[in-house]
C-alpha cells in the first residue's frame, strides 16, 4: 500500500468511527476460502472503532444437509413454508456456521457472541397459504446489542428466532440485517454473498438509487437470480427505513470488504437513499474542481480547453454532480433563447466514475432545464464523443446549418469540424 491509498483510507476514519456496521453473509460466505481474510478485515474496522454486528445465513448449508439426510427441504431461505423437518435441518445448519465464524474470529483476535436478540411470532397464514414455522421479527433487542457493541464484543445474529414461549422460527436472514440496521441506525448494511455472479448482471449499475434499484426489481423479476433480488429488495426496505447505504460484494474478490468501504470506486453495487448523489448550480468554489476534472478530457482532445476566467464568465451555464459530497461530473447548458435553443456543452465524469450512467444523468439533467425553461432544441458539437451523443442520450446528427448563428461563426473559426448533434426537447 502507498502512502497516496494510505491518506484515502484515513479520509474515511472519523466518518465511521463509533458507526454501527451491519454484516449480513449468505451461508456460502464462510465456506469460501476468502472467508479467514473477511475475518481479518472485520478485524480493521474494529481497530477504527467501527461497531460491527453480523448476520449470517445458512442455505447453502442447509441444502448439503438436506442432500446428506434425504430430507426434502420445505423453503431454505426462510421466505417460505417451514415445516418441522426444515426447521431442524436449519437448527444444525445454523449452529455449524456460528461456530464457524467463532473460530474464525478467535483466529483474528475478534471477541464475539451470540445473542438471543430476536424476538419473532409465526408468520401465518398468507394468501392461504400456512407457513408453519417460518417467523416474522417482531422486535430486536437493541439495549442487549448496544450492551455488546459497548464492550468490544461483535454480536452475530442467526437466522432463527423464538416468540415469547420459547417456540423456535426460521426467519430470512437478509430480513433479520434490515431489521437490526434499521432499529439500531446502522449507517451502512453490507451484504456478502458467495453464490451472485455480479460481472454477470451487464445492467446492474454500480449506483442505485432507490428508485433505479426498484425499477432494476420491475424489469428482471423473472430474469435473474431470486437471490440477487432478494438483496436488492432488502437494500430499498433498508434505504426506506432510514440506512443510508447498502452494500452487495461478493465475498470471491480478494479484499472486497475493504476496497469498497474505504475508496471512492468501490468493487460492488451500492444502493442508497436519494440525496446521496446530486446535481446543482456551480458555484464559484467549484471552478478549480471543473478545471481539473476536465483537463483529461481537453489532453485527450475531447472539449475544447477553458480557463478559469471562461467558465466565470459563465458560471450560470454550469451544473456540478456530487457524490458523498465529492465533485465527480458536470455540464454547462449555453443558452440561445432568440432562437429557442441551447448548447449540451463542458460534458465531463470523473475517469474513476465513467460507465456508471453519471453522463446520461448529466445530459438528461441538462434535458429537464432546457424544458422547464421553454427552450425547444438541445444541440452539442462532438469531435469524439459522437456514439454516446446518439446511442446514450438520443442525439440525431444534423449539419452546421442547424446552429444559432453566432455559434455557427464560433464553429467555423475552431476550424474542428465536430459533429453536429441535434436533440428535440418537446
Amino acid at each position: 500500500m502507498n502512502f497516496t491509498n494510505l491518506r484515502g483510507i484515513l479520509t474515511y476514519v472519523p466518518e465511521f468511527r463509533d458507526k454501527i456496521f451491519v454484516i449480513a453473509m449468505d451461508g456460502a460466505v464462510v465456506t469460501h476460502e476468502n472467508f479467514a481474510n473477511l475475518a481479518l478485515d472485520l478485524a480493521v474496522l474494529r481497530s477504527l472503532s467501527v461497531r460491527v454486528i453480523v448476520v449470517h445465513g445458512v442455505g447453502h448449508q442447509m441444502r448439503e444437509l438436506a442432500v446428506e439426510r434425504s430430507v426434502p427441504l420445505s423453503s431454505s431461505d426462510g421466505t417460505g413454508p417451514t415445516d418441522a423437518a426444515s426447521l431442524k435441518v436449519s437448527l444444525t445448519a445454523s449452529c455449524q456456521v456460528a461456530q464457524q465464524i467463532l473460530a474464525a474470529f478467535g483466529a483474528a483476535d475478534l471477541r464475539a457472541a451470540l445473542p438471543n436478540a430476536l424476538v419473532v411470532h409465526p408468520f401465518g397464514i398468507v394468501g392461504g397459504v400456512n407457513y408453519l414455522l417460518t417467523g416474522r421479527i417482531e422486535r430486536v433487542d437493541a439495549a442487549f446489542l448496544h450492551d455488546l457493541l459497548d464492550r468490544g464484543i461483535v454480536p452475530i445474529i442467526s437466522p432463527i428466532g423464538s416468540d415469547r414461549e420459547g417456540n423456535l422460527f426460521r426467519v430470512n436472514s437478509d430480513a433479520v440485517a434490515v431489521a437490526i440496521a434499521e432499529t439500531l441506525r446502522a449507517v451502512k448494511l453490507i451484504y456478502l454473498s458467495g453464490e451472485i455472479d455480479y460481472a454477470k448482471e451487464t445492467d446492474l449499475a454500480r449506483q442505485l438509487s432507490v428508485s433505479e434499484a426498484e425499477s432494476f426489481v420491475h424489469r428482471h423479476a423473472n430474469t435473474t437470480s431470486p437471490l440477487l433480488l432478494s438483496k436488492l429488495s432488502h437494500s430499498i426496505a433498508a434505504c426506506r427505513s432510514g440506512v443510508r447505504r447498502i452494500h452487495l460484494l461478493d465475498i470471491r474478490i480478494d479484499e472486497a470488504l475493504l476496497s469498497e468501504l474505504f475508496s471512492q470506486v468501490g468493487v460492488g453495487t451500492m444502493v442508497y437513499a436519494e440525496g446521496y448523489e446530486s446535481i446543482r448550480k456551480a458555484q464559484k468554489k467549484d471552478v478549480r474542481s471543473i478545471l481539473q476534472l476536465i483537463s483529461q478530457s481537453v489532453d485527450a482532445a475531447e472539449l475544447l480547453p477553458r480557463t478559469r476566467q471562461n467558465i466565470l464568465a459563465r458560471l450560470g451555464d454550469y451544473y456540478v454532480l456530487e457524490i458523498d459530497r465529492g465533485l465527480v461530473g458536470c455540464v454547462a447548458l449555453h443558452r440561445f433563447p432568440e432562437f429557442s435553443q441551447a448548447e449540451v456543452a463542458c460534458l465531463s465524469v470523473a475517469r474513476v466514475y465513467e460507465n456508471q450512467g453519471l453522463g446520461r444523468k448529466l445530459v438528461h439533467f441538462a434535458h429537464s432545464v432546457a424544458r422547464e425553461e421553454g427552450i425547444r432544441q438541445l444541440f452539442a458539437l462532438s469531435a469524439r464523443t459522437y456514439n454516446f451523443f446518439t446511442q446514450k442520450v438520443g442525439f440525431r446528427e444534423g449539419t452546421p446549418d442547424d446552429l444559432p448563428p453566432s455559434r455557427r461563426l464560433l464553429y467555423e473559426q475552431s476550424g474542428r469540424r465536430s459533429k453536429v448533434l441535434l436533440k428535440q426537447v418537446f
